[in-house]
C-alpha cells in the first residue's frame, strides 16, 4: 500500500508528503493523547476549517452525511452526549488498528502541496480497498496537529492536513452502511 502511494502524481514530482504510520502501543499512546487534548478543549489545526464557509450544495451534502452517520449509528441529534462519543470515536480512530497521518511542508501558497497530499491519500485509499482492506480518511484528526507532533516527534516544519485510519472493515458495522 506505502509503495502503490509512493506512486502517486505530484506537482514537478516533488513527492512532498510526511507520512508518519502509527500501530501497536504507539497508536494507543496517540490516541490517549488524543481523546486527552480533545477533552481539555486543546485543538490546534494546522489549517483553518470553517464549517460556516460550506454554503448551497456543499452545506447540503454536509448536512446529508452528518444526517446519514448519525441515524446509521442510531445517535439522536438531541443526544449531546452520544454525538460528543462519536468525537471520541474519531481520536480513536474508529478502533482501526493502524493510522496514517499525512504532513506537509509549508511550500508557497500551499493550494498544490495540498493537493499531492490529497492524491498520495487517494492512491493509499484505493490501494488499501484492491487488497481487500479499508480506510477512513480523518479531516478531525488533523484539529490536533500539536499533540500528534509531541507524541510522535515530528518537527513543527510539517503541517498536519489530516489522517487515514486503516485495517479490515466491519462490514457489519452501522457506520460502514
Amino acid at each position: 500500500v506505502l509503495a502503490d502511494a509512493q506512486l502517486a502524481p505530484s506537482n514537478c514530482n516533488t513527492q512532498p508528503w510526511n507520512v508518519h504510520v502509527v500501530s501497536g502501543a504507539t497508536r494507543d499512546r496517540l490516541s490517549d493523547a488524543l481523546v486527552a487534548a480533545a477533552t481539555a478543549g486543546k485543538f490546534t489545526p494546522d489549517f483553518s476549517f470553517d464549517m460556516e464557509a460550506f454554503l448551497g450544495c456543499y452545506h447540503d451534502r454536509q448536512v446529508d452525511q452528518a444526517t446519514s452517520y448519525m441515524e446509521a449509528i442510531g445517535v439522536a441529534r438531541d443526544d449531546a452526549e452520544a454525538r460528543a462519543g462519536t468525537l471520541t470515536a474519531n481520536f480513536r480512530f474508529f478502533s482501526a488498528p493502524h493510522v496514517a497521518l499525512l504532513f506537509m511542508p509549508s511550500i508557497g501558497d500551499k493550494v498544490r502541496v495540498g493537493g499531492d497530499i490529497g492524491m498520495y491519500g487517494q492512491t493509499f485509499l484505493l490501494s488499501l480497498a484492491a487488497r481487500g482492506l479499508g480506510g477512513i480518511p480523518q479531516t478531525s484528526v488533523g484539529f490536533m496537529a500539536e499533540t500528534i507532533r509531541e507524541v510522535l516527534g515530528v518537527p513543527d516544519e510539517f503541517k498536519l492536513l489530516y489522517a487515514i485510519s486503516f485495517g479490515y472493515p466491519d462490514e457489519d458495522a452501522a457506520a460502514n452502511r
